[in-house]
């Protein structure tokens, strides 16, 4: 699209999406494709148009400059003590899955613990006794749909009703389905493997009786909630909301706007700093899915060009070495 463009990644191309086993609902991959084979397509996709990439690089904060002030109106400083300027900054670094303060967890990822439910791992699980944590609509959703698989369900909430974090319609489908077992006021407490380093035994306790089970249960699904990576943002001024999550366009209230010393009116992807957007999970209000993420990266090119455009007029000249825009 014309920009000079550098990618800055902490770990490498794909982030959440390049872990997932199998994506059979994205659109034009009637059989499927792996999330570390789509997430490689892109990033080959986006050297061959000219993109840079710093991998692995970690941003920790994020500076806004008067825009009256010399020089690029961003810079980044990277964990490495690096500074990058810029004249735009695309926030993309997604939300990190929460996970339970339980020994060993780190053991069993890949090996039985899962913070997602595909077909592949639904395959796995057939006709064997899972486990799945959360009390959330994804947590609902996991479950009918592991319950088509598996042969029973236990799904651990920590409150007392589904109803309390549920949708009514996916209360009222595990209520109707048979093979699902709501333990309420349960909490997972300890995982267990087996000589080959698997999942073989699980532990969880009321935390009303104080009784305490344990399982032979191979397969635990973690739906526990999301935690939006927005720490490195607080050297500039860009709104979240009560969760963490970036605000962008409409979302912004009036006093947020003023706060931030802004008198126009925020593009849909961009934040309350100008010049700084948001997409993907990160920013408060996606569906947070693989091809919602996409979509709001192909709208902010549009949205990028509107601003750069605004900033020539406010000031002609720049330097070539300047990249326009930072993801």
């Amino acid at each position: 699209e014309g920009l000079s463009v550098l990618v800055i990644d902490g770990r490498g191309f794909g982030g959440q999406a390049s872990a997932s086993a199998r994506i059979e609902n994205y659109f034009g991959f009637a059989t499927g494709i792996t999330g570390q084979e789509l997430a490689g397509r892109g990033f080959t996709q986006a050297q061959k148009f000219g993109a840079d990439f710093a991998m692995p690089a970690v941003a920790t904060r994020l500076t806004c400059h008067p825009r009256e002030a010399k020089g690029p109106p961003l810079s980044l400083v990277l964990e490495d003590g690096r500074t990058v300027s810029t004249r735009a900054v695309v926030i993309a670094s997604g939300a990190r899955y929460r996970r339970p303060s339980i020994p060993a967890l780190d053991d069993f990822e890949g090996r039985g613990v899962s913070y997602w439910a595909s077909p592949i791992e639904a395959r796995s699980c057939r006709g064997k006794d899972v486990v799945l944590v959360g009390g959330g609509n994804s947590a609902g959703q996991g479950a009918v749909f592991l319950s088509g698989h598996a042969a029973r369900v236990l799904l651990l909430i920590r409150g007392s009703t589904l109803s309390q974090s549920m949708s009514r319609y996916l209360v009222d489908r595990i209520a109707a389905t048979s093979n699902i077992h709501v333990h309420p006021l349960t909490e997972l407490t300890a995982l267990r493997g087996n000589e080959r380093g698997e999942l073989e035994k699980v532990r969880w306790k009321n935390q009303r009786t104080g009784l305490e089970n344990e399982a032979n249960v191979r397969h635990v699904f973690l739906f526990v909630g999301a935690d939006p990576a927005t720490e490195w943002l607080r050297g500039c001024d860009v709104a979240l909301d009560g969760k963490g999550f970036v605000k962008t366009g409409v979302d912004l209230t009036l006093q947020e706007l003023v706060r931030a010393g802004r008198k126009d009116v925020p593009r849909p992807l961009e934040t309350s700093a100008p010049g700084v957007f948001a997409i993907g999970d990160v920013r408060c209000g996606s569906v947070k899915r693989i091809g919602g993420a996409i979509g709001e990266g192909a709208a902010v090119v549009a949205q990028l060009h509107s601003y750069l455009a605004e900033l020539d007029e406010q000031s002609m000249g720049r330097s070539s070495t300047t990249p326009e825009a930072l993801l």
